[in-house]
């Protein structure tokens, strides 16, 4: 057909590697061993996988947009969602460390996983912000608030984000058919929740306090 010749293959990742490891690999093999004037296209779901894996960014960033205009509504103000939103890099950090402890491949099913974080790791931010909120309007200090809030969500914020994180043992040690893309998914979001949890929740009333303090010096200019 007008001076192309095509042939057409299909095939599918062995046990241990994922479907992006995969499409890389191929890649990168007809790189290195096909004539020149010859090339690899994809289709069905491998094509799938690459265009949305190359729309990742940004749909996280507009994740965290919506999160971030959500809670504006939900506060009724621009500067409260920020130490919500502040939280959200330690999930996404202590998932891409698992992921390089492990060497899983950056594909589609890790990056799911990564929007899912941004609402969890937003939930638990969200329960501490919006007691310490009650607390300063009680009459507290900012820091007194924050610490009260910290303290009083404390234990619901782990028991509840244990129970998720047991439950994604099944996906992080996945094996047979698959389990690559399920190992992708249970790995980033188990680590995340795992750091959300022991460092990020440590760091919201921080930045609850940060961000009062500097409200309140805006103001006074």
């Amino acid at each position: 057909m007008n001076g192309y010749l095509a042939a057409q293959f299909s095939g599918a990742a062995v046990q241990g590697v994922s479907s992006g490891e995969a499409i890389r690999i191929v890649e990168d093999t007809a790189q290195q061993f096909l004539p020149e004037g010859y090339a690899v296209e994809w289709i069905g779901q491998a094509w799938q996988e690459k265009r949305i894996g190359s729309s990742s960014v940004t749909a996280f960033a507009f994740g965290l947009i919506i999160v971030f205009l959500i809670l504006a509504a939900l506060y009724e103000r621009w500067s409260l969602p920020i130490a919500v939103v502040l939280a959200v890099p330690f999930a996404v950090l202590g998932a891409l460390l698992a992921l390089w402890v492990r060497g899983f491949t950056n594909d589609i099913y890790f990056q799911i996983g990564l929007l899912v974080l941004v609402g969890l790791s937003a939930k638990n931010a969200i329960l501490i912000v919006e007691f310490a909120v009650m607390e300063v309007q009680r009459g507290l200090t900012y820091a007194e608030a924050a610490v009260s809030a910290a303290k009083l969500r404390f234990r619901p914020i782990v028991m509840t984000s244990l129970a998720f994180i047991l439950g994604l043992l099944p996906l992080v040690f996945a094996s047979g058919p698959g389990s690559a893309s399920r190992q992708g998914i249970g790995t980033g979001v188990f680590f995340g929740m795992l750091v959300a949890i022991s460092v990020g929740i440590v760091f919201v009333p921080f930045f609850f306090v940060w961000i009062y303090r500097i409200k309140a010096k805006l103001k006074k200019r």
